[in-house]
């Protein structure tokens, strides 16, 4: 039986604009982390490159607060966790559950979660405090987005926001425990082994251009390495993927 883990505490709230927000209020307050936070429902909930992320009642929307106490670079390696952790909880109830780079997580091709990290750097580098912002379809999913969403309740019978918390916090607490005593070596292996469209065509969308390319693999901090024509490669570390 699942339990919560131990060492995480957990706030719930009927109603927060956005559960990052909240965790980057606690977070300047002093808040020690690490510290769960949900919410019924968020008013303005905040999605990648600015984006807005629906999160009406019945779905769950969290954020869990952390001090990892490590430099920037090592911390972006928390999407992955995060990610698989996500893809753990929404595998207990629909399969056909994989991850698509990033950190998102799809079921049948679709979206089911957004994860969203923000964070807060110390002078010398390191990270004050990082908010890792989860939000799952259980009961709904938009239907004007640029790529396709769905939610559990769509597959099967979709779990509580508590239950699904509570199996999200599970997982990432192994997860993250992993990449503390290991590294980012078991993640990166979890994570491929899981990877849609890994080997196929795809497109990606950076800052400034679009480009080609054949999703080869991710490297040892977690940039995707894209396959260009002659066997070159090129690595990318922030982007947005199209299959």
């Amino acid at each position: 039986m699942t339990s919560w883990p131990a060492g995480y505490r957990l706030v719930e709230l009927a109603e927060v604009d956005s559960t990052n927000e909240e965790a980057r209020r606690r977070a300047a307050q002093g808040e020690p982390g690490p510290l769960w936070i949900s919410a019924a429902r968020q008013t303005k909930g905040k999605g990648r490159r600015g984006r807005v992320w629906t999160a009406p009642e019945g779905n769950l929307s969290a954020t869990l607060l952390l001090r990892p106490d490590r430099p920037a670079a090592e911390c972006a390696q928390l999407s992955f966790v995060a990610a698989l952790a996500a893809g753990d909880a929404v595998a207990r109830y629909v399969p056909d559950v994989a991850l698509k780079w990033p950190n998102d997580v799809l079921v049948h091709g679709r979206k089911i979660t957004g994860i969203l990290l923000e964070s807060e750097a110390d002078p010398d580098g390191s990270i004050a405090w990082l908010a890792i912002g989860i939000g799952i379809n259980l009961k709904s999913y938009p239907e004007d987005t640029r790529i396709p969403a769905t939610a559990i309740a769509a597959l099967g019978t979709a779990p509580s926001p508590q239950d699904a918390l509570l199996d999200l916090a599970d997982s990432f607490a192994k997860w993250y425990e992993a990449w503390r005593e290991a590294g980012f070596a078991p993640v990166r292996e979890a994570w491929l082994a899981r990877a849609h469209g890994l080997g196929s065509r795809i497109r990606v969308r950076l800052a400034r251009e679009e480009t080609t390319g054949v999703f080869r693999d991710i490297d040892d901090t977690g940039a995707l390495v894209l396959g260009l024509p002659g066997g070159v490669t090129r690595t990318i570390a922030a982007g947005e993927v199209f299959f």
